[in-house]
């Protein structure tokens, strides 16, 4: 299977090893893994967490296997590239997890209703997430400083993603002052209460639209946000579109099923913030090396082996150094509680 290049105006080249074959059959495959979702969770139910661990060791197994056949088939250095844009965009992702349970907990989505919620979410995801990997290959392959642009743009994220890791304020949303949802107030009436799956219901002879309309377009919107993050972020790792889309895909796909697997684990990742902060950094200077080479050789760049462990390295210590945290700050506040009551006498003997 020889790999395809697009060429562009400009002397910069896209190197992609997909053919129009694989593409095909990488799109239909996702949107078939969809429609499966759907089609499961046409009947709301709360997610046991047996379910949920089963479905994410499903969506875990599935795009290791699938970068095994890449690394076979077209090498070690493509297939380093693979493992380490899917690790990047699964740790992107747990990241996403802690602000769709804000928008959830906001909205008090009831527990049937947010596996369903999630997925809409998910291929609201997986659509401007495709849009985004398209139009970032057309500047890369257009102007020679889209490496410096995302570089720009990754390390002003890790700039706010590690301030908001040193705030102490406790993060909240309040449905009400979203755009999204002011918008679609003005423009719809919004009923109460939520009416089981339906976005819409007619009130009075007119659409309305249901509280689960809102919260699914919360999600969506916060989604484009996610997308500026994360596609430039795999556009560190690798060039090659097709490598960006099915990362950014595997990775999204067990995103519903990871949300209730992880649940109650993620207020734990009390350091997640920083090993983000630290990672975006890292394949920011990546980027700006990578386009400062273009221009001046010299310039060294940054191994895709050495982004793999520095990756890895980062989460692990960042996971590690979480857990004795949350540790110890769940033993203070049991010996604050326990403190009030040190010393004082039963008044029944």
């Amino acid at each position: 299977m020889s790999p395809l290049v697009l060429e562009a105006s400009a002397s910069t080249e896209l190197t992609t090893i997909a053919t129009p074959a694989l593409w095909l059959g990488t799109i239909l495959a996702v949107i078939g893994l969809l429609v499966f979702d759907f089609v499961i969770t046409r009947k709301p139910h709360e997610v046991s967490f047996k379910e949920a661990l089963a479905w994410t060791a499903f969506y875990i197994a599935l795009p290791l296997a699938f970068g095994g056949w890449v690394w076979a088939t077209h090498g070690h250095d493509i297939g380093v590239k693979y493992y380490t844009g899917y690790i990047v965009e699964k740790s992107l992702s747990v990241d996403n997890l802690f602000v769709f349970i804000l928008i959830l907990s906001a909205f008090a989505v009831p527990r049937i209703l947010q596996q369903r919620v999630l997925l809409i979410g998910v291929a609201g995801a997986i659509v401007l997430r495709g849009i985004f990997i398209a139009l970032g290959a057309g500047l890369i392959a257009t102007f020679d400083w889209t490496f410096l642009l995302f570089g720009a743009i990754l390390l002003a994220t890790a700039i706010k993603v590690f301030r908001d890791a040193r705030s102490e304020a406790e993060e909240e949303i309040d449905p009400e002052q979203m755009r999204i949802v002011k918008v679609l107030s003005k423009v719809f009436p919004v009923t109460g209460e939520y009416e089981g799956t339906k976005a819409t219901v007619i009130r009075n002879g007119r659409r309305a639209l249901t509280p689960l309309a809102l919260v699914m377009a919360a999600i969506i919107f916060t989604d484009i946000v996610f997308a500026v993050d994360s596609v430039p972020a795999v556009y560190g790792i690798t060039a090659d579109p097709y490598l960006v889309f099915a990362t950014n895909a595997f990775a999204l796909l067990g995103l519903r099923a990871l949300y209730f697997v992880l649940e109650g684990a993620l207020s734990k990742l009390v350091h997640l913030g920083y090993g983000l902060s630290v990672i975006l950094g890292f394949i920011g200077v990546k980027l700006v090396l990578h386009w400062a080479h273009g221009v001046w050789p010299g310039v060294p760049t940054v191994p895709t082996t050495l982004s793999l462990v520095v990756i890895v390295g980062v989460l692990a210590v960042t996971t590690v150094t979480s857990l004795r945290a949350s540790k110890r700050i769940e033993a203070e506040k049991a010996a604050a509680e326990a403190a009030p009551h040190t010393g004082l006498v039963d008044p029944t003997r």
